[in-house]
């Protein structure tokens, strides 16, 4: 069975996760470098607004990131969840709202289910995934765009770095920080 969104269902396209922790804030969809123009160009073509911020940098030592590896779109909330291409007017074909650029959508989009994880696991809060049993079973596209990401975010740099959104739910203010985060 070929993955499909389950009816009425466009949890994953609204609801922004913390990563790795509350202290990073709420990250968002993750846009490789080359695929940036890209995302701003279809935003500016259609009239929205978008705020893509680095995500994940390297560097050769732990005085500053040297090279961004990867972005991500922040939602459009406050809090950092709904994705700003998200149709709230449009349902789409499962009856979720509808994505405006669905076609032309990230890798990161064109990957969903699979997260990754070390070995790659299914999102269990995708409803398609708690609700059918063989939901690993014929996920060749999403299997190739998880191959491309990790086959673009080449770390060649000993140094990794993490963005602190500080985009986040009111009552985590006081834990989120801002900025370049080196990781140990």
């Amino acid at each position: 069975m070929e993955f499909n969104c389950v009816k009425d269902c466009s949890q994953c396209c609204i609801e922004r996760e913390y990563y790795p922790s509350k202290k990073f804030g709420k990250i968002g969809v993750l846009i490789l470098p080359d695929e940036k123009q890209k995302i701003e160009s279809l935003a500016e073509s259609i009239g929205i607004s978008i705020n893509i911020i680095p995500r994940i940098a390297i560097s050769h030592d732990d005085s500053k990131p040297e090279r961004i590896i990867a972005y991500q779109m922040m939602g459009k909330e406050q809090n950092g969840n709904t994705c700003p291409f998200l149709d709230s007017e449009t349902k789409s074909p499962h009856g979720g709202f509808a994505c405006k650029i669905y076609n032309n959508r990230p890798l990161a989009c064109r990957a969903y289910p699979l997260i990754e994880t070390d070995p790659i696991a299914l999102d269990q809060k995708c409803k398609f995934c708690q609700t059918c049993p063989t939901a690993d079973s014929n996920l060749n596209s999403e299997i190739d765009s998880l191959i491309q990401i990790k086959s673009k975010m080449n770390a060649d740099m000993p140094i990794i770095w993490r963005y602190a959104t500080g985009i986040g739910d009111q009552e985590d203010a006081s834990i989120m920080q801002t900025g370049w985060i080196m990781e140990r």
